[in-house]
């Protein structure tokens, strides 16, 4: 793999684990029940995307060791997965 294909793979698998991450240890207002006049109850209290942003940094380069390990050290990839879905490229004699 280039280290453009490398950095697409970080780029796109980065995104996706911050997403999946924000959730994780937000703290609401209502929690705090420390509401700002004019901002809903459950609007995030103070910032913690710095935080979100560590954690995606770290968990993207351990998933991507993880496939690094199994694409060089085991020489798997990805015609190596069985295929579920049956071969429809060649027609039955009839």
């Amino acid at each position: 793999m280039s280290w453009v294909s490398f950095l697409a793979l970080f780029f796109i698998t980065w995104w996706v684990v911050l997403f999946a991450i924000l959730p994780f240890s937000l703290r609401t207002q209502d929690e705090d029940e420390d509401v700002t006049l004019g901002t809903v109850p459950s609007a995030p209290r103070g910032s913690h995307m710095l935080r979100a942003m560590l954690r995606t940094t770290i968990v993207t380069m351990v998933l991507l060791g993880i496939f690094y390990g199994i694409t060089r050290g085991l020489g798997l990839g990805i015609d190596d997965i069985p295929h579920i879905v049956p071969d429809f490229s060649q027609r039955p004699e009839n």
